[in-house]
């Protein structure tokens, strides 16, 4: 990935780029400037950042609530609620209320441990986001019983003991949920608790304290929660004393050439404990091993499309090729560890791989209707079926089918992908601003500049279409700066003040930051021209991707559904609810009715001359992540290996080395978007 090549790019860029531009034609006092980084010189007034000696953020989180998704986002967002995230509590087993240990006062019960947080994460902020009152209330019978299970000692939740020492990892994760029911209500319980709590684990003694793999791995986690309580509590030092406990007794994510373990969650989930700490330590080295980690398992199994890397359970050696895939829980773990990274660094390119990411990897890891997903997901996947395909991937069992029930994690952890996404479109700045971060149509509300509120309204079809206008409104003119992302792919981006262009040299991943008194009625343009670009992978047998903008483009491959007995071909851990009717919650195998195995006839011409762009009418249904919804496409030429085959795990073969001679006629091929792509060749050999 090109991106890759910014590690350590970060460290210096504080200040801002030369380039500045004044328009004349606004009465206003205006200045537009093209800069590395939000300022966090100053401190924001209205919103929580790093309190003193922890370090600031250069993009502070608004509450959950304060964004309002529009357009395809709160398309998605409506379809979690109506799928599988709206309805788990009804199948799940692992969410039944009867013995369950999370709605016991003393931690008894016959089950409870990560299902329920992890499902809960994202359940309860899409109730919040959506503003249901549904969800709300479901929710709030879990974040009840979780205060109320408190203990006199501090402990809360279940009580789990393995090999005599307690396992905090599902506790983790539920402050997590109860930190966003606090922004959400402000319910004063929540910070006396947490409190409370900490006391409880500063007391544990080390030998105690994050013994077990998951929790072991995970403890940055914990450490981000206690960073989250000292910053809206005063009188708590002590707190400082118990992040560098957790972060002494977690698993040391700072190897410079290798990894704790290398299960792709854990990757995805934990490589930003070192920047996570930095907050603390203050010490740039510990930003720089977040930055090596994501580049160490990228180096060695990520020379892939879409974002991700080969680990399906865990990285292999000698399993790089774009067949192998990732957990659904990795890919809504790594967007997350991005959206803190971006607040914690400030670096666009983070904000830039949560797009990569959300758009190619996760929409087609789920079924379109968002009521089944899958637990394994690749670039190059011809075949989506119910059969145990070790050791060609590291799980046995049917891992890569659409099931309701995929797993206990991924199923319960998927909901969380994109509200977390909805809460980070808009995040606030050090200076009173707001910035658009993660592009999509939403409005926000928030606090500016002397305190007065705004909303800004974003529109456009982004990220397949190239124009995004912001609007402003608010009762009365207030001076702030407003901040919008340029992608690192962005060479050209422009942008209009109402109506009135600005001229401005921008360099890639940067931010535009314009500060002026803004009025009501106020209509910024932002354009972000989309070039057709080739990415090599020249480390994964010379093979070819196509990229315009964010998106990545895989073969059309006709998909065949074949419905199946989700109880039946469910994997082993899987648990339903003794009343859930399966008949309402199918599973699918998703098997290929065209050809898959097409080399492309690219030979280093103009991308622009060789694929021709096709653009089409916007869905009707706002749901551009199907075949038949895409809004642009792209034509190319390519021929068919005929030895390029499925092999004999039933997998997609791996790629043949490029350039790949055959005999076969040249065809037309279409390419679509990989995130409307089920099935997919994302990784193309080049055939001559």
């Amino acid at each position: 990935m090109n991106a890759i090549k910014k590690v350590g790019w970060f460290c210096g860029l504080l200040g801002a780029f030369v380039f500045s531009a004044y328009s004349a034609a606004q009465p206003a006092i205006q200045e537009v400037t093209n800069v590395a980084r939000p300022d966090r010189t100053v401190q924001n007034q209205f919103y929580v950042s790093g309190r003193k000696p922890l370090q600031p953020l250069y993009l502070l989180k608004l509450p959950v609530g304060s964004i309002e998704p529009k357009g395809w986002l709160h398309k998605y967002l409506e379809l979690q609620r109506d799928g599988l995230t709206g309805h788990l509590g009804e199948i799940s087993a692992w969410l039944a209320k009867k013995d369950n240990a999370w709605l016991s006062t003393d931690g008894s019960g016959d089950h409870g441990w990560e299902e329920v947080p992890y499902w809960l994460k994202g359940y309860a902020n899409l109730g919040y986001i959506l503003k249901d009152p549904k969800i709300i209330n479901e929710s709030k019978i879990w974040l009840n019983a979780a205060l109320n299970s408190q203990r006199e000692d501090g402990y809360f939740g279940p009580m789990i003991l393995k090999r005599g020492k307690p396992d905090l990892w599902g506790n983790m994760i539920m402050l997590w949920c109860l930190q966003s029911y606090y922004e959400f209500s402000e319910d004063p319980r929540v910070l006396p608790f947490m409190e409370k709590y900490f006391r409880w684990q500063y007391k544990l003694p080390d030998s105690m304290l994050l013994e077990d793999y998951w929790e072991h791995s995970r403890g940055g986690d914990n450490i981000l929660s206690v960073y989250w309580l000292y910053n809206r509590t005063k009188g708590n030092d002590w707190l400082l004393d118990l992040a560098e406990k957790l972060h002494r007794n977690t698993a040391n994510w700072r190897r410079p050439t290798s990894l704790p373990n290398w299960h792709n969650v854990n990757i995805a989930q934990c490589f930003r404990e070192p920047a996570t700490y930095y907050l603390q330590s203050g010490n740039e080295a510990d930003l720089t091993a977040t930055y090596n980690v994501f580049r160490l398992i990228r180096d060695r199994f990520g020379h892939v499309p879409g974002g991700m890397f080969g680990a399906d359970e865990n990285a292999r050696k000698g399993y790089t090729d774009p067949r192998q895939g990732v957990e659904t829980c990795g890919i809504v773990e790594q967007m997350a560890s991005n959206e803190i990274l971006a607040g914690i660094t400030g670096d666009p390119f983070w904000a830039d791989h949560t797009e990569e990411v959300a758009f190619n990897t996760y929409p087609a890891a789920v079924m379109p209707d968002f009521k089944a997903l899958r637990y394994i997901t690749s670039p190059n996947m011809a075949i989506s079926d119910s059969k145990n395909h070790h050791p060609g991937i590291d799980n046995r069992g049917p891992f890569l089918m659409m099931n309701p029930f995929s797993s206990r994690c991924c199923q319960h952890n998927h909901a969380q992908g994109w509200p977390y996404y909805a809460e980070h479109v808009y995040m606030a700045t050090p200076d009173n601003g707001l910035a658009a971060v993660l592009y999509g149509e939403a409005k926000v509300k928030a606090r500016v500049g002397n305190g007065r509120e705004v909303t800004v309204e974003s529109s456009g079809h982004y990220p397949f279409d190239e124009h995004t206008v912001f609007e402003f409104s608010m009762s009365n003119s207030v001076t702030f700066p407003f901040y919008l992302r340029v992608p690192a792919w962005c060479s050209d981006a422009k942008i209009k003040i109402n109506g009135t262009p600005i001229n401005l040299e921008v360099q890639p991943s940067s931010y535009i930051k314009i500060n002026r008194l803004w009025k009501n009625g106020d209509r910024v343009e932002l354009e972000l021209p989309m070039e057709l670009k080739v990415q090599y992978w020249t480390a994964n047998k010379n093979s070819i991707s196509v990229n315009r903008g964010p998106l990545t483009y895989s073969l059309k491959i006709k998909e065949q559904y074949k419905k199946a007995d989700s109880k039946a071909s469910a994997i082993g851990d899987s648990k339903w609810q003794d009343n859930a009717d399966a008949e309402k919650w199918p599973s699918y195998e998703i098997l290929p009715a065209s050809s898959w195995n097409y080399g492309l006839n690219y030979h280093e011409e103009d991308p622009s001359t060789f694929f021709k762009i096709v653009k089409g009418a916007w869905p009707a249904n706002d749901f551009p992540f199907t075949q038949d919804g895409v809004p642009i496409r792209l034509l190319a030429t390519g021929k068919k290996i005929p030895s390029w085959k499925v092999d004999q795990y039933g997998l997609t073969d791996t790629l043949p080395q490029s350039p790949v001679k055959v005999d076969s006629k040249t065809e037309t091929i279409e390419l679509i978007p990989m995130g409307a792509a089920r099935l997919r060749i994302s990784a193309f050999p080049v055939v001559r």
